[in-house]
């Protein structure tokens, strides 16, 4: 039920940061991208692991677009990574599925309204557009357990097989109401007329979900871990695009670029479509101009990172501070950490870990030497508070 993606004719940048990835500029991925069809397509629901900002949302939507999947499954994409709670689940579950069907046509629409009563009221016609609205508010899901039964009704009434990704899957674990997993579980094994994929960059918690015996979703999907691009196919491909612009950049800037961001695809794509613009035609992207590309970006979100930070207590910033000064921060109860970066005690870190953690400030994760370490989820945010607070950053 997604809206086909418009190809691009002409682009003008390589890096793609917003919206469809035409397939000459999508990088890699082309054994995760078959794997992940053929499980789709064989009937099989999936788990996708991946940190965040490492491609995962880009690989979904790249095999919505391949052609065993396009025109033959309504498509729905949910980010649920911003929920708290069931009714919130419900709500971004049912806005999506209404989005969707909103482009199908006024029958699917009609099916959709006659399917979920709950919500037949809370959408409007746009005067502007002419298109229907979701003009539904979170307090209007008076049930959500009997509104999600509803929207899964209408998905296996559908006149084509649906696939559904759902993003940051494992926040459902974290919600305050009882059996949630359960309740899903119960309405998803029902289904055969709906594939999932359960996207998540928590891999402690979608391993416990979907790997633990006592759990709902014990063993009910295929697992999939993505992990970075490699850094030679990443290199090759960057130099290849920029001559393809009679622009230049050498493979070794490229690694710079890819080791100053550990292989996280956005922040790499981000960094290059800044660097693009800024290099002329027949000229070279320098190490000059990365730098500046980098700067403006950080710069840019100034204001941004400001705002939020005024959002968390003085602990959890301080915390959050240390965590970006050192990169990859390891041991961070141990007195040296602690003393270091003047944190008080061990027990308000471990606190202000849970709540950055909670909040999505901070990621936790296991290096290859199972040492567990923790790291911001943005790294230009990183980046920031390494030049205004730290020793600034190498390219």
């Amino acid at each position: 039920m997604r809206q086909n993606f418009r190809v691009m004719e002409k682009i003008s940048n390589p890096f793609i940061i917003r919206g469809a990835i035409p397939e000459a500029y999508f990088c890699d991925r082309e054994k995760e991208t078959e794997r992940l069809v053929r499980y789709l397509t064989n009937g099989e629901n999936v788990v996708l692991h991946a940190p965040r900002r490492i491609g995962k949302s880009k690989l979904i939507e790249h095999c919505f677009e391949q052609e065993a999947i396009k025109g033959k499954y309504y498509t729905i994409f949910v980010d649920i990574l911003q929920t708290g709670n069931l009714q919130e689940f419900t709500y971004e579950f049912g806005k999506a599925v209404f989005e969707a069907t909103a482009s199908l046509g006024n029958k699917m629409l009609k099916q959709f309204a006659q399917t979920v009563q709950s919500l037949h009221s809370e959408y409007t016609i746009d005067p502007f557009t002419g298109f229907p609205k979701f003009s539904m508010s979170i307090g209007h899901i008076e049930n959500a357990i009997y509104t999600i039964e509803e929207v899964f009704r209408f998905l296996e009434q559908a006149d084509k097989p649906c696939i559904v990704a759902i993003d940051e899957f494992q926040r459902i674990a974290e919600y305050p109401e009882k059996n949630v997993e359960a309740i899903l579980r119960t309405h998803i094994q029902r289904m055969r007329n709906c594939e999932f994929v359960f996207a998540g960059s928590d891999r402690h918690l979608l391993g416990q979900m979907f790997q633990d015996y006592n759990r709902p979703f014990y063993e009910s999907a295929a697992v999939m871990t993505l992990e970075k691009i490699e850094q030679s196919k990443y290199s090759t491909f960057v130099t290849t695009h920029f001559e393809e612009f009679d622009k230049h950049i050498s493979p070794e800037d490229v690694e710079r670029i890819y080791d100053l961001f550990d292989g996280n695809t956005y922040a790499m794509q981000k960094t290059l479509n800044t660097a693009f613009s800024l290099t002329a035609k027949s000229e070279r992207c320098t190490l000059g101009i990365i730098r500046q590309a980098v700067d403006e970006i950080i710069e840019e979100n100034d204001f941004t990172y400001r705002t939020h930070l005024m959002s968390i207590g003085l602990s959890q910033k301080e915390v959050l501070y240390a965590i970006a000064r050192s990169g990859k921060a390891m041991q961070i109860t141990s007195a040296a950490f602690v003393g270091k970066y003047r944190l008080g005690s061990a027990s308000s870190v471990q606190s202000a870990v849970r709540k950055l953690k909670a909040d999505g400030w901070i990621a936790e994760y296991i290096n290859r030497d199972n040492q567990k370490y923790y790291q911001l989820n943005d790294y230009f945010l990183m980046l920031w508070i390494q030049k205004k607070y730290g020793r600034g950053y190498e390219v």
